[in-house]
């Protein structure tokens, strides 16, 4: 079985009630929203320049979409991309958090060695059987999302029945078990909000966000201009960063730790304010 190596980085943690700001790097042509805007050098910094400035500290480099139906990058070009990103951020010399989304192994791996600092994982290590031993070798922090089948089978995946919160966080107890035996401990766990649920679904889940609580991990969310939220408004991604700020503000009043975001400044204003009133006497 392959062995990788090592990482050094401290483990993350954070505060009780609210956590850091993730900023979207897509480096891919068809991502929903920003597919093709961040494809060159310059862009790529300009844009990490903005989001670091607006508060982000954390950033999340992807280069393979995973929006429902994406056609799936190919793994040189996807590692090819990635090492880019993390080249671009590391020599601006600003202090951030790397965080590579990939599902495959491999770029995992390389993208570690190469400097980034954490792996964010839309599978759960169903798409690639030697991610989780990955992990465990290198020992980073991992976001374990919800996710069933791919991003092209998922739109058909969305009959849970009539226990849809019950399913959801019995794939959370069996995964978190199994990343337990493998010593895997510095977990934070995604609800995957637009992965194989319907729009009635997401809805539902941001309703009982609060109930995470109960596995005891940081808890990232992912709702940024997602299409729960402009095929309510009968709009398009574009226009839904007024419906993204007021689902940011509902999911951290019901325990989201690390929000993910494409708009950093307005992500940034909403914690503010959370917290101003958290903190009122």
């Amino acid at each position: 079985m392959k062995k990788y190596k090592k990482n050094t980085v401290h483990s993350l943690s954070f505060p009780d009630d609210w956590g850091p700001i993730m900023g979207i790097l897509n480096i891919t042509s068809d991502s929903f929203y920003d597919g093709g805007k961040y494809l060159k050098e310059k862009a790529i910094e300009k844009h990490v320049q903005a989001m670091l400035a607006a508060g982000a500290s954390i950033i999340d480099v992807g280069a393979c979409s995973t929006r429902p139906g994406a056609l799936v990058v190919d793994e040189a070009m996807e590692l090819k991309n990635v090492l880019m990103g993390i080249r671009i951020i590391q020599n601006m010399q600003k202090k951030c958090i790397i965080s590579v989304d990939t599902f495959r192994a491999n770029i995992a791996a390389r993208s570690i060695q190469a400097g980034a600092h954490m792996i964010n994982d839309i599978s759960a290590g169903s798409l690639d059987s030697q991610m989780l031993d990955c992990i465990r070798d290198l020992q980073v922090p991992y976001v374990l999302m919800h996710m069933r089948g791919t991003p092209q089978t998922m739109p058909f995946l969305t009959d849970y029945g009539h226990h849809f919160m019950d399913r959801i966080f019995s794939f959370f107890e069996k995964k978190i078990n199994t990343l337990s035996q493998k010593h895997i401990k510095n977990i934070i766990l995604d609800p995957g909000f637009g992965f194989a649920k319907t729009v009635e679904q997401n809805f539902l889940l941001l309703q009982n966000l609060d109930q995470f609580a109960q596995f005891q991990f940081p808890l990232m969310v992912g709702l940024s201009r997602k299409s729960m939220i402009y095929k309510t408004l009968q709009t398009t991604p574009l226009h839904a960063g007024n419906g993204t700020t007021v689902l940011h503000t509902l999911a951290l009043t019901k325990g989201a730790h690390i929000l993910r975001v494409h708009d950093v400044k307005e992500a940034y204003e909403a914690i503010t304010l959370y917290k101003k009133v958290k903190t009122a006497c």
